[in-house]
């Protein structure tokens, strides 16, 4: 039987690990925890969710649900138990994080092909087949061995992660479960604010200490900025972003749904299978803990709220990915090696699943020496890698999916107006592709 060694039980090593196990392929997987541990994981358990515990929309017509349908179809098992262990979300896909973490672990432990190995992995073997998926919290030594080989400065970004709160706890005289437009089941629940109470939580907000960065400079990703520097691009910035009170109403208040019935409005999402925590939506932050607490016991409806974890920050890492890497997610100059997840400057859950299995599929026909696949940019999948490992970036940062990244389609001018119908005809023609590549694997 072959073998490829796997680096990193988190979500992108833990998809390349299943899948080429159910291949017949000879794993040996990699994982320093339990016995080194990191500043964001909480648990034991491989393919932690550490911040969020959404994978984002379902809906095909959004780029997120359009990469899950894409993995889906490719094979993807950590896609498949997600669903499994749900829990509601509106037409997002979210799921309770242990029973998720707890089913992965059980497949890794339990498959034949799959040795799993709790120890570090400070330097890379070229004569083994391997893909490496450390993701953004890669250990020092093995940071420094991919610098020194590879001839490339690192990478470091800044992550935070979203405080949560007990459901008990929250004043529902003042909260309301609602989704956006009344769109699918109502599962989040919303604290709103008038604008006397929504500028009392700006000016806490904006005058709250923050935790000492590190030593080097912080360097923010856009798709998950901390909400205090959300708030210092001005006062209206949070009531524009994860804030907005459009379409969300409480229904017991008579009004028009026509018009903004609160001037912004917090979300709180389902966390955990039996519904018994809630994590604050975009309300990722680097404040000390008790400007956290603060903070959040000023929002209408959480005066009470128990915070079982505070939203804490740490330095994410990724490759120079577009010098490393080609289309197949192989390195260029040691073609035994392979990348995946968010070490490889993707950035998200699903993307980091998607790369992983992406990874996986492409090592597996490596080592038979059968022609490895390769995704246009007509699809979300294949779009992401193209712009990871597009050549000419002039500053290359993290990237998740959307769908700017898509190769554009020829369209007449109304067509073009039609946003809807633009991404309905960008979507078949993603699944079409992914579909005959599923035959060729």
């Amino acid at each position: 039987m072959k073998k490829v060694r796997v680096i990193g039980a988190g979500l992108a090593g833990s998809e390349a690990a299943i899948y080429l196990a159910k291949n017949s392929i000879d794993v040996e997987l990699i994982e320093m925890r339990p016995k080194y541990t990191t500043g964001a994981h909480k648990t034991e358990l491989p393919a932690e969710f550490v911040c969020s515990n959404s994978l984002g929309s379902m809906d095909l017509l959004n780029s997120s649900g359009l990469l899950k349908k894409e993995a889906q179809m490719l094979g993807s098992i950590l896609i498949e138990q997600a669903v499994i262990n749900s829990v509601p979300a509106g037409n997002s896909l979210a799921v309770d994080r242990t029973g998720f973490s707890k089913a992965i672990d059980e497949i890794i432990k339990n498959h034949p092909n799959i040795t799993l190995i709790n120890e570090k992995y400070d330097e890379i073997d070229f004569n083994v087949p391997t893909i490496i998926a450390t993701g953004p919290l890669t250990d020092e030594k093995l940071c420094k061995n991919i610098k020194e080989v590879f001839s490339e400065e690192d990478f470091h970004f800044y992550d935070a992660i979203a405080p949560i709160v007990e459901k008990s706890s929250i004043n529902f005289e003042k909260a309301f479960y609602a989704s956006r437009w009344d769109k699918g089941e109502a599962d989040f629940i919303n604290c709103p604010m008038n604008e006397e109470e929504y500028k009392n939580f700006y000016n806490i907000l904006i005058n709250a200490k923050r935790a000492p960065l590190k030593d080097f400079e912080a360097k923010y990703f856009e798709g998950c900025m901390p909400i205090e520097v959300m708030a210092s691009r001005g006062i209206d910035t949070l009531r524009f972003g994860p804030m907005k009170p459009v379409g969300l109403f409480d229904k017991r208040i008579e009004t028009s749904f026509k018009k903004n019935q609160f001037w912004a409005v917090v979300q709180l999402r389902q966390d955990d299978k039996i519904a018994d925590f809630y994590n604050l939506v975009g309300f990722q932050t680097n404040l000390v803990w008790s400007e956290q607490k603060k903070l959040i016991q000023s929002i209408p409806g959480l005066e009470n709220a128990i915070i079982t974890r505070y939203g804490v920050m740490h330095a994410n890492t990724f490759i120079n990915s577009p010098k490393i890497l080609n289309k197949h997610l192989q390195s260029k100059k040691y073609p035994n090696i392979f990348f995946a997840g968010q070490l490889t400057g993707v950035e998200g859950y699903v993307e980091s699943i998607a790369t992983g299995l992406f990874a996986a599929i492409n090592i597996k026909k490596y080592i038979n020496d059968t022609p490895m696949i390769t995704l246009s940019n007509s699809t979300m999948l294949g779009a992401l890698i193209d712009y990871i490992t597009f050549d000419n970036h002039k500053n290359f940062e993290p990237q998740n999916s959307n769908w700017g990244i898509l190769k554009e389609i020829q369209l007449d001018k109304k067509q073009m107006k039609d946003k809807k119908l633009k991404n309905t005809i960008k979507k078949d023609r993603a699944l079409k592709e992914i579909e005959n590549i599923t035959k060729e694997i």
